[in-house]
Formats: structure tokens, sequence, C-alpha cells
């Protein structure tokens, strides 16, 4: 599994599957996670503006990526 490293206490869902290279811009990403393609510890999520924090899972085509700091 890859990790993503933050600084600060958390990132937006949007933010972070820019960080792990899912996606190439904010739009792509708004337009996955609307879809219910992507998941957080193993729940789909429809926010965009969603907290990820250090621990957290993000999946996405299959990929799997923790946030840690």
């Amino acid at each position: 599994m890859e990790t993503i490293k933050i600084k600060d206490e958390y990132i937006k869902l949007g933010q972070a599957l820019k960080l792990a290279g899912f996606v190439e811009s904010g739009v792509d990403a708004k337009a996955e996670i609307q879809e219910g393609y992507v998941k957080v510890n193993g729940e789909v999520e429809y926010q965009r503006g969603k907290k990820i924090h250090p621990g957290d899972v993000i999946e996405f085509e299959g990929q799997q990526v923790k946030v840690e700091n």
C-alpha cells in the first residue's frame, strides 16, 4: 500500500486524490467522488470536502493509499 504524507491535521479528500496522483485536477476529483468511485476506510464517500486524517485509507480504482504525517 502506498502512502502520502501531509503536514497539517487533515487534508480534504479532493486534495488527497490529487496528491496521490489518482486524478489530475480538482474537477476530475469532484467527478470521481460524486460518481461514487472513491472509498475512505472501506466506505463510499461522496463529499469532496471530507476531512482525511492520518491513518485513513483512500481507495480508487483498486489502488489504496494511506495518509500519514
